[in-house]
């Protein structure tokens, strides 16, 4: 009986995904006149007042502490935790929000900065006539299109390039793609098109000529996401609600009802992580939470032993960034079918590149590490599509970081071997709200799915979700020219203009503000944290009144440093730890320890030590391993302060100890060369190019 229902759910599934397809398009006028009327409708709804300015984070902690019972306490804050948050104080409920780590301090922060409905999902929804995944797809485009309205400046449009090597794959790819864009509706971006072979080499010079057929171009969304994670936070603190990064969930708390006995969730118990001192947030019966995998990394779901092992399958996508020559400024690459059968994506952000995989399995850990297995086969499918001209070198990787993504399998279904990656809302004996799986895309639509239910269960007082159309920190009063006025107003360089606008939107004056003089005559002010990044120090101390507690919290999530350019991140790290430190009051012995807990990300969870760690391997340094050996030994020689760099000065004096004499200007070519990042030092695995270069003869 089982099965012939499975059948008959599968077969209606085909015939609605078709019909809803093609119906699409017959709506689409009907939708394009009264879809902004809905999203305008649904935020000018909301009652609750916003604050000007959002407290700070001991007045969070003080309403911690002050308030008798909260409607609603969120665990976890993550992108679906906050978006929890957002959505259940807009209603008009008292609403707590507690984060062990930093807001977006998980997978938030880590994802591939799409902002998507995924073309692969609808490709499965139609092949194998899955129902659920259709309703993912759809759903993930109408919150792409309220997360780009509500937060234009960290979010934008961007054009993505399917490029096709075989005849038949034009068409076949071609339908998809308009399939996708009629799933969208009136919220497609823009519409698909082809391209001739040689219309898509003049827009992406650096593909693979051999064999190109032509090539198809999508619109998706991308956005800066742990800024995004953070302005959802900010907004809901503006609404009322008090939300404290850095507060760690130690139990639930639970009460015995009078009639039955059964016990109810009715507050936590919870830990200032900064102070050490104990709270209590009584919800009287009532608590949202978190998947430790969904959004935030609290515990709550295996304290309240609510899910089993098998609940969640847990997988790792992998990204690494490099520099923005590979890739044009202004469009994406799509590799949909890699040797392994996972999708890569090639992107430009913040001027520079990412690349990363889909998900592979993975355990779960609170710090994910990529590995270089991962990135050796992002390199590698990378190079397939690359022109031969294009060498993509190991060193060419300036930051590498893994997340982890819950895929779960729904508790209710009676096929508990399916995966979802839909997410699912289940309501446990006690009480407790859960939340797991989704994307970061359709945070909204899980929050509000999240609160709803929490509503229903516990009977609260309050009407429907009104964060459709809510428009985020920063984008009330911001436009597309904002960063003129910043630029004339105050005398910031074009470029830190331009990033202050699409970081803070129309709070980037208050950051201009606080900006110090540069004592030149150009610019003004605004003095950088690193030469060749558009960050500046009153980031630092802005970052600080934007809950930032840590380095790791700036270097990783108030600027995106770490995230672009490790080395560039450990650079800045002495000046930005010497700002914090003023602005938050630490000792010295305060600073020394941020600043290695910092170096120690950076180490493991950006990419520092695998890149270390493959430094000797043969097919990146066709040296032999005695060789290897022996200028290793040179370069740590000379590099007497431990920092990872040799300067061309030193790299000189180590030529000179083996007599080797070479002219300044040859030198300087040949560094210039292994010089990857371009910033005047030379790394070990620079520096055994060099020895390939001697080995070779070319010096």
């Amino acid at each position: 009986m089982a099965f012939q229902k499975a059948v008959k759910g599968t077969a209606l599934i085909g015939g609605g995904a078709i019909a809803t397809v093609f119906g699409l398009s017959q709506f689409s006028q009907y939708r394009n006149k009264h879809g902004t009327f809905v999203h305008v409708q649904a935020a000018e709804a909301v009652t609750v007042p916003i604050k000007n300015h959002f407290p700070t984070r001991e007045q969070q902690i003080l309403a911690l502490q002050t308030t008798g019972e909260f409607d609603v306490l969120v665990i976890g804050g993550g992108a679906t935790g906050c978006g929890c948050a957002l959505d259940a104080v807009t209603r008009g409920l008292k609403t707590a929000l507690l984060e062990r780590d930093d807001f977006s301090s998980g997978t938030s922060s880590r994802s591939t900065k799409l902002i998507h409905g995924g073309v692969r999902y609808l490709q499965k929804a139609i092949m194998k006539l899955d129902f659920e995944q259709y309703k993912m797809v759809k759903e993930a485009l109408e919150e792409r299109a309220n997360l780009l309205e509500i937060a234009p400046h960290l979010s934008a449009p961007l054009p993505i390039m399917l490029p096709v090597y075989k005849w038949w794959q034009l068409p076949y790819y071609w339908f998809g793609i308009k399939l996708y864009d009629l799933v969208a509706g009136s919220q497609c971006l823009k519409s698909s098109y082809v391209l001739s072979k040689s219309r898509a080499l003049e827009l992406f010079p650096m593909l693979r000529k051999d064999e190109l057929v032509g090539a198809i171009v999508y619109y998706d969304g991308q956005h800066n996401d742990a800024r995004m994670n953070l302005a959802i936070a900010l907004t809901a603190a503006r609404y009322g609600a008090a939300t404290a990064n850095y507060t760690e969930v130690l139990r639930l708390l639970k009460t015995r009802e009078p009639a039955g006995g059964k016990e109810r969730v009715c507050g936590v118990r919870c830990r200032d992580v900064l102070t050490g001192t104990c709270l209590l947030g009584r919800g009287d019966g009532r608590a949202a939470g978190q998947h430790p995998l969904g959004g935030g990394r609290d515990s709550a779901p295996q304290v309240n032993g609510r899910h089993g092992p098998n609940s969640c399958s847990p997988c790792s996508p992998v990204y690494v960034s490099m520099p923005g020559i590979w890739i044009p400024d202004n469009m994406g690459l799509l590799d949909p079918a890699t040797s392994d059968g996972r999708v890569i994506f090639f992107l430009p952000w913040e001027k520079m590149t990412i690349a990363g995989t889909t998900d592979s399995p993975t355990d779960v850990t609170s710090h994910p590490i990529p590995t270089e297995e991962d990135i050796n086969f992002i390199l590698n499918e990378v190079r397939n599509y690359l022109s031969v001209d294009v060498e993509v070198r190991r060193g060419d990787v300036l930051a590498a970081w893994s997340g982890i993504r819950p895929l779960v399998t729904d508790p209710n279904s009676k096929d508990t071997q399916s995966i979802s990656r839909n997410h699912v809302v289940t309501i446990s004996d006690s009480g407790l709200v859960t939340i797991a799986g989704g994307k970061w895309t359709t945070y909204r639509a899980m929050a509000q799915d999240t609160i709803d239910a929490a509503v229903q269960a516990h009977d609260l007082k309050a009407g429907s979700s009104k964060t459709i159309g809510l428009q985020l920190q920063g984008a009330e009063d911001w436009s597309p020219t904002l960063y003129i006025r910043l630029v004339q107003d105050y005398g910031l360089e074009s470029e830190v203009a331009q990033h202050l606008a699409s970081t803070y939107g129309d709070k980037a004056y208050e950051v201009a503000k606080i900006a110090q003089v540069t004592g030149k005559r150009w610019p003004i002010v605004g003095k950088r944290l690193v030469s060749e990044f558009p960050y500046i120090e009153a980031e630092v101390v802005y970052g600080v009144k934007e809950y930032a507690r840590t380095a790791v919290d700036m270097i990783s999530r108030r600027t995106r440093l770490a995230f672009l350019n490790v080395q560039a991140a450990e650079e800045a790290l002495p000046r930005i730890v010497d700002i914090m430190g003023k602005e938050l009051n630490w000792s010295e012995q305060k600073k020394k320890e941020e600043l290695e807990a910092a170096k120690k990300f950076l180490y493991y969870e950006m990419g520092y030590k695998v890149k270390s760690d493959q430094l000797t391997d043969s097919s990146e340094i066709s040296l032999l391993p005695s060789d290897i050996e022996r200028y290793k030994k040179r370069f740590h020689m000379f590099d007497k302060d431990k920092k990872g760099f040799i300067t061309i000065l030193d790299v000189q004096r180590v030529l000179e100890s083996i007599s080797v004499q070479i002219a300044e200007n040859t030198l300087h070519e040949i560094l210039n060369e292994v010089d990857l990042n371009k910033n005047g030092q030379v790394e070990l695995n620079e520096f055994l190019q060099v020895g390939v270069s001697l080995v070779q003869g070319k010096l």
